[in-house]
């Protein structure tokens, strides 16, 4: 069982560009700024992590599993608002189930964007409405077997001429990874050091 109290003292209180995570193969190019909210839900059993399935036909990302979010709008006013709009857009999640609890490092990925993780606690019962272009569906994983160390695995393939490597967790016949484990790699850090 994760300690939700001790998740919350891990995270940064603010954004924190300071503190980045680069994917590899980031170079020096421009990064879109985009912002993904990482929802743990706060089921009696144990907590859960929310992903949602991409659909295959989208141009970033298609078909992969991810955490709700995306590029963040002029009319933004915070990486908390872009990735709760995306969150109600995406799958229909209501702020009023989402208490923001703090921050993770920035993560640069190497297909463009410059991503503020924000973490937060959803409190449920809630129904979803998933927006069918984007999503083609939405799931659970205990919070516990992400950051399980037994279930990271490290792969590699080639992309853009070169060989890149990254993190996956296979999770009952789907595959996360990329960014999305990336993240989730970055909390796991952050709880085995106790801190930021």
């Amino acid at each position: 069982m994760v300690d939700l109290d001790r998740v919350r003292q891990v995270l940064h209180a603010l954004p924190c560009a300071t503190r980045i995570v680069l994917e590899d193969g980031v170079g020096d190019e421009e990064l879109m700024p985009a912002a993904v909210l990482f929802p743990i839900v706060q089921r009696n059993e144990e907590p859960t992590v929310l992903l949602t399935q991409r659909t295959a036909h989208l141009k970033d990302h298609p078909g992969q599993i991810s955490f709700p979010g995306g590029r963040c709008e002029s009319s933004d006013p915070s990486p908390v608002h872009t990735a709760l709009r995306e969150a109600a857009e995406e799958i229909g999640l209501g702020a009023a189930h989402v208490d923001v609890a703090g921050y993770l490092p920035e993560y640069l990925t190497s297909t463009g964007f410059r991503v503020t993780p924000v973490v937060a606690m959803v409190t449920p019962p809630f129904e979803l409405q998933l927006d069918a272009y984007e999503v083609a569906e939405v799931f659970e994983v205990p919070l516990s077997f992400l950051l399980d160390p037994v279930n990271h695995q490290r792969h590699s393939l080639h992309y853009r001429g070169r060989l890149r490597h990254y993190y996956a967790m296979p999770y009952r016949g789907r595959f996360i990874w990329g960014a999305t484990a990336g993240i989730i790699m970055s909390l796991y850090r952050a709880l085995a050091d106790g801190e930021p």
